[in-house]
């Protein structure tokens, strides 16, 4: 199925949108941990938390964190569940080499590795995972079935699937509130903060086309996976994907 999020592209130019989402990272990577935690108003760590506390009771030994970005969750999620391996993947080396160097600081070395991949098409084995994790990346995704399908594909019968994604609330007044919110407030703090503001115009526009509710459920269940769960976080400015396979 094709999804309005995979045809928004961060510059708007003809060519992938894999490619540009690369180069985006890339140049952001410095600033993103800093502009991230701001424009959520810290609150994304507490998502994070909820997430992995659902991963805690299967125990999960090996674990990949898709779309890892700076590592911010992978090495959460080392911390919180002790895995014996997790491997961040990512399609910008720009990002995962400032979470290579904050996995260092965080004598995680041993247990966190990261390994440039395209999440449509993993290099990895089928059922070579516990679990995996997204955590704000899905929507950036070039192919959303591949991606989930990719995903399936290398975990093991049985392993589980966590997603974190933005969304867009759907009651009032948080609509109205995040609708102002994302169109005015996220583009003129990344214009401040960031060396490249065109990044926080595609955020916005990013969230507001990426598939949510029902219809993700159903991307989901589609790509191999069975009890899936939807549950929207702070008003509905995130949500909260589980499923097994």
């Amino acid at each position: 199925m094709n999804y309005a999020q995979e045809k928004i592209k961060p510059y708007h130019q003809e060519g992938e949108k894999r490619v540009q989402v690369e180069q985006m990272f890339d140049t952001i990577a410095p600033d993103y941990d800093k502009l991230n935690h701001t424009m959520s108003m810290g609150v994304d760590r507490s998502w994070r938390r909820k997430a992995i506390k659902w991963l805690k009771p299967f125990a999960p030994k090996k674990m990949m964190d898709v779309a890892t970005g700076t590592g911010d969750f992978a090495i959460l999620a080392a911390q919180m569940l002790q895995p014996d391996q997790l491997i961040g993947t990512d399609i910008s080396e720009g990002m995962m080499n400032v979470g290579r160097t904050k996995v260092k600081e965080a004598g995680l070395a041993g247990k966190i590795s990261f390994a440039r991949e395209d999440c449509t098409s993993l290099s990895f084995n089928d059922c070579e995972f516990d679990a995996i994790t997204v955590a704000f990346g899905i929507r950036n995704f070039a192919d959303l079935d591949k991606g989930l399908s990719e995903m399936c594909r290398v975990l093991i019968p049985g392993g589980h699937m966590v997603i974190l994604e933005l969304t867009t609330p759907e009651r009032f007044p948080m609509k109205q509130l995040f609708s102002i919110y994302s169109r005015f407030v996220i583009p003129a703090m990344g214009k401040i903060l960031s060396k490249d503001n065109r990044a926080y115009h595609y955020l916005p526009q990013s969230i507001a086309a990426f598939p949510q509710g029902e219809v993700m459920r159903k991307a989901i269940i589609n790509a191999g996976f069975s009890k899936v769960d939807i549950q929207p976080l702070t008003f509905g400015i995130c949500t909260l994907y589980t499923a097994t396979k």
